[in-house]
């Protein structure tokens, strides 16, 4: 969708900000431009609308060389968000989301309803917040209008620039999160500026690190940027807790899953401890006759007369199967637990324990194997 062919862009006093940038975005991908104060960043993304010329290289957007297109055109066909949402204070919100509408003369009939299905897009009631001026928002608040505004001529491309570094850490986490729901309804192609390496690995779907000049030093997904990083560059740049950064992007799978002995509610006490001591553990997995996860056996308490049902213990630590490490992990941690059991809706799949969750944290970023 979008494609960087050799560019580089080299100023008047001869500072080269972007040099011999080579990158390809995918349709409907989210790819994330990371690196130090003055790596160019910001002067690619502007590259892409023309807002800069490029010295020399070629951009091509959808097929088409941006060189070959007229500038105005081409920015309406971009959404672009910047750190500050850059709303005009003097027109309402209503009028700031619908501002391309309005300059692509849509109808007013149009222009108001594409407004309001903005707005509630992104979680803002169109009748309370429609009629009010930016400065009677929250900052977190304009930040979404600002992407409302950018979606509004249902442009293939967003360019955002810092889009929630303005706002402080709780909103902003609450702003990301917002805007992957909003992703993965619009699926648009993104080219997203950020200096915050979480921020990347949350929201991108490959990272781009550059280091002074503009030069490019990796590009791949999170988990490898992370787990395999490129150079020393790379490494210093992502953090020393970078391990802990890939529980947060790598899922679950199923086949990583560690099988403990099940148990059933009506089973009977002595059974049950006897096939826990077989299988040389200390606990086994309490499911329902539907193999629903109900709670867990620890063996001593089946050395008594009675069912499972009267000895079962409540768990608490449990994770969907589309969870990551991250948040299985954290529950590990919230209930002082050695294992989480993973479900997927009320199926009981298996267990992660600390062992098999470094294995499958390890896995993530092995080679995948010659065809």
């Amino acid at each position: 969708m979008i494609r960087l062919e050799g560019v580089t862009k080299r100023f008047d006093d001869g500072t080269v900000a972007v040099q011999a940038l080579d990158l390809d975005v995918p349709r409907g991908s989210l790819v994330a431009l990371v690196g130090p104060s003055g790596c160019g960043k910001t002067t690619t993304l502007k590259m892409v609308n023309r807002l800069i010329q490029p010295t020399c290289g070629r951009i091509v957007l959808d097929g088409e060389d941006v060189t070959d297109v007229d500038q105005v055109q081409l920015r309406r066909r971009i959404g672009y968000v910047i750190q500050t949402a850059g709303l005009f204070p003097h027109r309402t919100i209503l009028d700031n989301v619908t501002t391309v509408p309005q300059l692509q003369r849509w109808d007013r009939a149009r222009t108001k309803a594409r407004g309001r299905e903005l707005l509630e897009l992104v979680g803002l009631d169109p009748d309370t917040y429609g009629g009010r001026y930016p400065d009677q928002l929250s900052g977190g608040q304009r930040q979404r209008v600002g992407v409302a505004r950018a979606l509004a001529a249902d442009p293939p491309v967003l360019l955002m620039d810092e889009p929630f570094g303005a706002v402080d850490p709780v909103v902003r986490e609450r702003l990301q999160s917002e805007f992957l729901r909003l992703q993965e309804e619009v699926r648009k192609t993104i080219l997203l500026v950020t200096h915050d390496i979480d921020e990347a690995v949350r929201l991108g779907d490959r990272i781009a690190v550059l280091s002074q000049g503009g030069k490019l030093e990796q590009y791949d997904a999170p988990a490898a940027v992370l787990g395999a990083p490129a150079n020393d560059f790379v490494a210093d740049f992502v953090g020393a807790d970078r391990g802990l950064k890939r529980l947060s992007v790598t899922p679950i799978d199923p086949d990583d899953l560690a099988q403990p002995p099940v148990v059933h509610l009506d089973d009977r006490l002595a059974d049950a401890g006897e096939r826990i001591r077989a299988a040389g553990s200390e606990w086994g997995v309490v499911l329902d006759a539907e193999g629903g996860l109900h709670g867990w056996l620890p063996l001593r308490s089946a050395e008594r007369e009675g069912t499972v049902r009267d000895a079962a213990r409540r768990l608490e630590a449990w994770v969907g199967v589309e969870a990551t490490l991250k948040a299985a992990f954290s529950e590990m941690l919230q209930h002082d637990a050695g294992w989480v059991a993973v479900l997927d809706g009320d199926r009981y799949l298996g267990v992660l324990t600390p062992a098999s969750l470094h294995e499958a944290l390890r896995r993530s970023v092995e080679p995948a194997p010659a065809p």
